[in-house]
């Protein structure tokens, strides 16, 4: 490894470094858009989904895969698989807030 390795392996992000995105790229990045894509679909299950129909589901998802492309070339040295972790944590924490008021009878949800 010679100086300029070095340089690039600090600029990494953290799954950048967990992959070897400077040693394999080839690999690496694959593993990075699958992680950023499967995140940014559990981002949207639990924050944003609705019951819609399966063509309009199935061009949501496209679209996913088509915007996590950019966002994995900014995961390389920015925390965005990061920042998708916290999102997916605080998302799921609050549907399962949620969940357990509603069984227990403390909220509605009264349409007006």
């Amino acid at each position: 490894m010679n100086a300029s390795d070095s340089g690039l392996y600090d600029r990494l992000s953290f799954f950048g470094k967990l992959y070897g995105v400077d040693q394999n790229p080839d690999v690496a990045m694959w593993l990075l858009f699958i992680t950023v894509y499967v995140l940014s679909v559990l981002a949207y299950i639990l924050g944003f989904a609705k019951k819609l129909k399966l063509w309009q589901n199935i061009i949501i998802y496209i679209i996913m895969l088509l915007f996590s492309l950019p966002l994995t070339f900014f995961a390389a040295f920015y925390p965005v698989a990061e920042c998708l972790i916290v999102i997916v944590f605080v998302m799921g924490m609050y549907r399962y807030r949620l969940h357990k008021e509603k069984k227990q009878g403390t909220i509605s949800f009264d349409k007006k």
